[in-house]
């Protein structure tokens, strides 16, 4: 076992040790931002770099000296917090900015900048988005780190659509001046998602076929050599094939695949026979590598310097990890053992000195040093300091069976105090997408802060993914195929049956919430199933698929390949040939529970007329919602601070007379 201790340093949060859900979670607690947002070492390993809210409210980088743990903040900006930094050997960082909180499709920020470790010597290297467009910039051009270079303490690779607005090119960039040289000379058309070999020479990327869900996968031996199109498949069918990285030999590829399999695995590639060849890493269930849709699902863990390759991991019920070599499983021991039901990953600093980054559902992202020579773990930095010491309760996962069959996970939060077989008054949060992996065991995304929240003032609340959540297998991805408003639906109604199966919630006393697709899931759900669920909370909603997908007020008719998506995933063919039986605003006088609405007003994704045409279709239909909660300066998501803690109160009052203690029963 190895000997724990804690040492304060200069830049460090104090941690009061709050008893066990000693009283109900805060709003503020769970939406602000963290006392400490992400870590880094320097290639020496002498200097630590860590964002901490500054004077200004935002997080702006720091820089710890290693041996003294003396540290200054080096930045000082006020509108955007550093959300992204990377070392460039000892002496140097880049780092991109963005706005805590900020929903990822409304964000202004990206861009790329240098600074020195003593915070005098500053560049542009790119403009954020919101810089680009007070510039009236038509093209939104920007770099994006890609790979430092070894032995090089002034030049990184980014990606960049400098020369071409649908394309990523590589470049060579120096942080010092600014200078960037182009790498890609030679490429295809449409490029997305490069890899590079071990000598960080760009040998394959993706591209996709304008206006279509078609992507190519192409490759080339040589950094002289032409591109060859290796394999091209439709994304929203099986048969993907997307590559990762070389192996050691630089001809190899690893590749995450789902051809002629059930589920999404690495295998090995070989680009010069065009043939895949043996297993590398599999899971039973779960995708790895990348999930249906390309995002994330585990895969490989590499060293970000040193590209040595660490592990598997794979994003299942929890986190899993797993090593390859004896004295990798050995530390991977030790510090599970030392730091217990948490996610501990690490990275050689020099020497016998190790980074440790833990994490869990009940504890918040902690950065640890750990000496293997002396056996010794000192705590850095706590993410969220505030939430530790017992406040937060367990996000359990479960397994539930659909009517027809499919098995999907989901997380269920419980109060701390709950009396063994107390029925509750219950949540069923649905994640938005619908075809993204939203929920994952220990990550503060929406559903873990709204199941935290409720859970710490009595009530249970049920997280279950469905059909089209891509990271579950093709059987679950592919079923939600032509599913949208009818079985997918049903997956949330059996979501709830579960939970009153095992005794969790009480029958009488079931709500639905959600935003995005879950705002619309709550909505067809209460039509559909009004039995089961008593009231509804819907925010960012879309209430007309038709006009979703038509309207110019949204960014979707725009995009021609997310309509067809969408096409697919109802199952039809065309905008005109979408039932009107899966759109809410057509089934309003079948909703006659109590509802809650809420939305941006500047919202692109699901613009404001869904919201506005089914408030006044339920308002027609005799049941007006009972709260309506539109922030005009907010999008696709709320980001304020003030605006989370406004809406969250507005929900809990609303819960309290639905189903709460408040409400008649």
């Amino acid at each position: 076992m190895l000997k724990r201790w804690v040492a304060a340093l200069a830049l460090a949060a104090a941690v009061t040790n709050i008893g066990a859900q000693s009283q109900p979670l805060s709003i503020e607690d769970l939406f602000r931002p963290p006392a400490h947002g992400a870590v880094d070492i320097s290639r020496n390993g002498k200097y630590l770099a860590v964002t901490v809210p500054s004077s200004t409210g935002r997080l702006n980088l720091a820089i710890v000296e290693l041996e003294t743990r003396k540290g200054s903040i080096i930045t000082s900006f006020r509108d955007y917090d550093i959300t992204f930094f990377r070392w460039v050997g000892n002496d140097r960082l880049v780092f991109s900015v963005d706005q805590f909180n900020a929903p990822a499709m409304d964000r202004t920020g990206g861009g790329l900048f240098s600074i020195s470790r003593d915070g005098r010597e500053s560049r542009t290297l790119s403009d954020p988005v919101k810089a680009l467009i007070a510039k009236n910039q038509s093209v939104l051009r920007g770099y994006e780190f890609l790979r430092t270079i070894p032995n090089n303490d002034e030049e990184i690779l980014v990606a960049g659509n400098m020369r071409d607005a649908t394309a990523e090119d590589v470049y060579r960039l120096n942080v010092k001046t600014g200078r960037a040289t182009l790498v890609t000379a030679t490429r295809p058309t449409r490029t997305i998602n490069w890899i590079l070999d071990n000598d960080r020479v760009p040998r394959a990327v993706l591209s996709t076929i304008k206006d279509t869900n078609t992507v190519i996968v192409h490759y080339r031996k040589s950094e002289d050599a032409p591109f060859e199109e290796l394999y091209r498949f439709d994304s929203t069918k099986p048969g993907i094939l997307v590559p990762i990285r070389f192996e050691a030999d630089n001809k190899t590829l690893l590749v995450a695949t789902n051809i002629n399999r059930s589920n999404v695995a690495i295998h090995r590639y070989d680009p010069e026979a065009k043939k895949l060849a043996d297993l590398v890493f599999e899971h039973p269930r779960f995708d790895v590598g990348v999930n249906q849709r390309f995002g994330r699902a585990g895969g490989v863990e590499v060293d970000p310097v040193t590209d040595e390759l660490l592990g598997y991991s794979v994003l299942g019920e929890k986190t899993e990890i797993t090593r390859l070599t004896e004295a990798q499983k050995r530390m991977q021991r030790a510090l599970d053992a030392a730091l217990p039901n948490t996610v501990n990953t690490w990275r050689r600093i020099r020497g016998d000195l190790y980074l440790v980054q833990s994490s869990s559902d009940r504890v918040p992202i902690t950065w640890y040093l750990f000496d293997e020579g002396k056996r010794s773990l000192e705590e850095l930095f706590a993410s969220r300091p505030w939430l530790t010491g017992g406040r937060l309760v367990e996000m359990k996962p479960f397994f539930f069976k659909t009517r027809d069959g499919l098995e999907i996970l989901g997380y269920q939060f419980l109060p701390s105090n709950r009396k063994p077989g107390e029925k509750l008054p219950t949540i069923v949060h649905i994640h938005g997408g619908p075809a993204v992996r939203a929920d994952i065991w220990g990550e503060q995304q929406f559903g873990f802060r709204e199941g935290q929240l409720l859970a710490s003032r009595g009530y249970a609340v049920i997280l279950p993914n469905f059909r089209i959540t891509p990271g579950m297998g093709d059987k679950v991805y592919y079923a939600g195929i032509a599913s949208v408003g009818r079985q997918m639906v049903d997956d949330h109604e059996d979501a709830a049956k579960w939970a009153i199966e095992q005794g969790i919630a009480d029958p009488d006393r079931i709500c639905i919430s959600g935003a995005s697709y879950g705002g619309y899931a709550t909505l067809m759900a209460l039509a559909r199933f009004p039995k089961t669920f008593k009231c509804g909370i819907a925010g960012l909603m879309v209430s007309d698929l038709e006009l979703q997908l038509t309207s110019t007020a949204g960014d979707t008719a725009y995009a021609p390949a997310a309509v067809d998506f969408w096409l697919n995933i109802i199952g039809v063919k065309s905008t005109s040939d979408i039932p009107r039986e899966v759109s809410p605003v057509n089934l309003a006088d079948k909703i006659k529970q109590p509802v809650l609405v809420y939305a941006g007003g500047s919202d692109i994704r699901t613009p404001l007329e869904q919201t506005t045409r089914m408030v006044r279709a339920l308002e027609r239909a005799g049941n007006p919602p009972k709260d309506v909660i539109i922030k005009p300066e907010e999008s696709h998501g709320f980001a304020k601070l003030e605006n989370n803690v406004d809406l969250y109160n507005r929900i809990l009052k609303f819960l309290d007379a639905s189903i709460g203690a408040g409400s008649k029963r």
